[in-house]
Order: structure tokens, then sequence, then C-alpha cells
């Protein structure tokens, strides 16, 4: 829910007379959009109209997609990451805090990942929720739907940062925490920033 707090407002003064317009949508003008919080589907289909609509103003025009997650559902995630690469404009990725575990993906996936000083990039192979009381033949579905899973995360990850499969399934076996630095030095980002 919007408040003071997460949605600051902005008085703008124009013929009609003076109005109150959310920060968010003046930076939604200049081709910015969030993806702060966790993951989830609300996210992914608000952040997939918002990228899908600025296409449709201008194809060739950058976005930057400002990431500041935890992480979260990898469907959801996914679902991102695809119309991000589908786009025909140039995606500008900017990690402001925290892109952490899926975050991170979609982190990678930008054509130029730009990382403030003090922000951290987090990888980390698919983690088992949710398993309760199950039959053998359900947990077996749900192990070969996570290796699945790992695979698809891991090839992302090769693929945005010149790795190899064996390398990254080695740095996904754990909680692995990149600093700015760090997340350039291994391919994660392309520079870190002092101004946005």
């Amino acid at each position: 829910m919007d408040n003071l707090f997460t949605t600051p407002t902005v008085i703008k003064e124009s013929s009609a007379g003076f109005s109150s317009v959310r920060v968010v949508d003046e930076m939604f003008a200049r081709r910015e959009v969030q993806c702060v919080g966790e993951v989830d589907r609300d996210m992914a289909y608000s952040l997939c109209l918002q990228l899908r609509y600025l296409e449709a103003v201008d194809p060739n025009a950058e976005v930057t997609i400002i990431i500041n997650s935890p992480g979260g559902s990898v469907t959801d995630g996914l679902a991102i990451y695809d119309v991000m690469r589908s786009m025909s404009y140039p995606v500008r990725t900017v990690c402001l805090g925290m892109a952490a575990s899926m975050a991170a993906l979609l982190f990678v996936a930008g054509g130029q990942r730009d990382m403030l000083p003090h922000s951290q990039v987090m990888i980390h192979d698919p983690l088992v929720v949710g398993v309760g009381r199950s039959s053998a033949l359900e947990l077996k579905a749900q192990s070969d739907d996570l290796m699945r899973t790992r695979e698809i995360s891991a090839r992302i990850l090769a693929e945005h940062t010149g790795h190899t499969l064996e390398e990254v399934y080695e740095k996904t076996s754990h909680d692995c925490f990149f600093d700015a630095e760090a997340a350039v030095a291994w391919g994660l980002a392309d520079r870190v920033i002092t101004s946005l």
C-alpha cells in the first residue's frame, strides 16, 4: 500500500493549477521503472506491463530498471526476464542496495549493468520451499523441477557473465555475495557508478 514514506509526491504547477504527482510517475515518464521488494506475481505483472508500454511509446529509447530486491518467485522472475530480453530498446539495470537470488538474474540481464558503490549482488542455487508431507513420487517431481530451475538459472548467469556452467555451479552452491567491485570483476556488473 502506498504511503507518504514509500511513495513520495511532488507538487507541480500547470495552466490548470497545482497538482500532486507521485515521484514514481515522474520517474516512469523519464523511462525509469522500479524493481523493489520481493519478486512475486504482482510485481511481475506490473513490471512487464510497464516495460511493454514503454516499448509502445518509443521502441528505441533506453529504459532503466532500478533494482533493490531480495529475490523471490523464480517463475515470476523469469517472466520479467523474458520480457526484458524481448524488448527492442536497450535495458539498463542499476543495483541500488541489493540484487539477490532471482533479482540478481534480472540485474545481470541488463545491457548496461551499473552498481552503486555500496550495493551488493547475491547468487545461489534455487531453494526448496514448502515441501511438507509428500509422497516419494511428489518429492521426485519436485526434485526434478528444482534441478531444471537450477540449470535455467545457471545458464542465464553463464550467458551474462561469460563464465562456464561449472564455474557458475561452483559459485552458486552456497550464498555467494559480491560487493560492487567484486561483481564487476566476476562479470555480474559492468561498472560502479557514483551518480544515477
